[in-house]
């Protein structure tokens, strides 16, 4: 059954946590974790059911249970709705008017079924019903989540919340090779209390470091510093997902710098060619032009379909994703520039990059023109929504 894409404002209920879980995810309680959700999805006032009437509509959450954010945000916007586990129809939370609060209340507190007295005048979802399955944010199809929290499976809830805040179309390094180290290192953060800007400021310093490093010709340790750099981008973006710290600044931040900075390394990779007894071939002048207005280019191809077509250019087709992976973006060029520097050859290396961003500025115009044919024939439409 497909969610309902009602767009009728519905206003907030009050939120009120039922249990008192002592699992800690990510470093914080499960009703700590419940209170974020509901404020970040516009639910301001969240408190432990105390069972007093507060005259208001209630939405109440099960802390013995781990929801998606996604489930929280709907549920919120669905009054009426009583949310089960897809599996055991077990009833985990619900959004229900003031009259009715005490006694879901009471069914989410010690019924492991739905009573008929409020299935009756409620609709009962379950989580494939209630939202979408495709992740517009993360370019992405997955289930939402819905796990019940025990500290047997505390390490299989925090894996599967861990996958859940990768997106689903990226490059070959962010997907393959950093999850695993990723996830421990997240996790580590988020027990010692370091927050993504932390993280996102140690990996500017790093950034700097090795856009100088370039420049003087040290390649290896500015790709150690590079390789470290990139590795935190990952870090800071899912510890904000994780523990539900994302600002809007942190945003502008993490991003700001994930857009400028790449063109200036391979601008001050060049211009340490002579301090490491090396010439760009073809000269520096054909290479930092082709450097520049190739990423500005791509950027403004990738701007472009998203403004023409209204989707993503890499989540369009099967293809679009798989050459996500490999596109002229920062890993994998660092790919190419750490294999050529560890084979003595960093000169090779860049006019390797500088023909990859060329290649793939010629598949990205293939893409857009591609696309415009196909809508001639209805609006495109990304594959991982089908």
């Amino acid at each position: 059954m497909s969610a309902d894409t009602s767009t009728t404002e519905t206003p907030m209920p009050m939120a009120a946590t039922i249990g008192d879980n002592p699992v800690r995810l990510w470093g914080m309680t499960s009703a700590e974790r419940l209170r974020r959700q509901c404020v970040r999805n516009g639910v301001k006032e969240v408190r432990a059911w105390d069972g007093l009437d507060s005259g208001n509509a209630q939405l109440l959450l099960r802390t013995d249970w781990v929801f998606d954010e996604v489930l929280v945000r709907d549920l919120a916007k669905r009054p009426g709705t009583i949310l089960v586990d897809a599996r055991n129809k077990e009833p985990v939370a619900a959004h229900v008017a003031a009259e009715d609060a005490s006694e879901a209340a009471a069914m989410l507190s010690s019924s492991r079924i739905v009573p008929d007295s409020l299935s009756a005048r409620l609709r009962v979802l379950e989580p494939e019903e209630l939202s979408s399955s495709y992740n517009h944010a993360l370019r992405k199809r997955e289930v939402p989540f819905l796990l019940r929290l025990t500290p047997e499976a505390l390490p299989r809830i925090e894996q599967r919340m861990f996958a859940g805040s990768y997106k689903g179309v990226t490059d070959v390094i962010t997907k393959y090779v950093w999850p695993l180290p990723a996830r421990h290192v997240t996790k580590a953060c988020a027990v010692i209390g370091m927050t993504p800007n932390m993280v996102t400021g140690i990996g500017a310093v790093l950034m700097l470091l090795a856009l100088w490093l370039f420049a003087t010709g040290h390649y290896l340790p500015g790709l150690a510093c590079g390789w470290v750099m990139t590795f935190l981008d990952t870090v800071d973006g899912k510890l904000a997902r994780v523990t539900l710290t994302s600002s809007k600044w942190g945003n502008i931040f993490d991003h700001g710098i994930d857009l400028v900075h790449p063109p200036f390394w391979w601008w001050a990779w060049v211009a340490g060619l002579p301090a490491a007894g090396f010439a760009m071939p073809g000269g520096e002048a054909f290479a930092l032009i082709v450097i520049w207005v190739g990423y500005v280019s791509q950027r403004l191809q990738e701007g472009y379909f998203i403004k023409q077509f209204n989707i993503d250019m890499h989540t369009w087709r099967p293809f679009d994703g798989f050459f996500r992976l490999i596109t002229a973006r920062r890993n994998p060029n660092l790919v190419i520039l750490t294999i050529a520097t560890l084979l003595g050859r960093p000169d090779i290396g860049m006019a390797l990059v500088i023909f990859w961003i060329v290649a793939c500025f010629a598949v990205h115009m293939a893409q857009i023109v591609q696309a415009h044919q196909a809508a001639k024939k209805g609006p495109i439409v990304s594959h991982l929504s089908a």
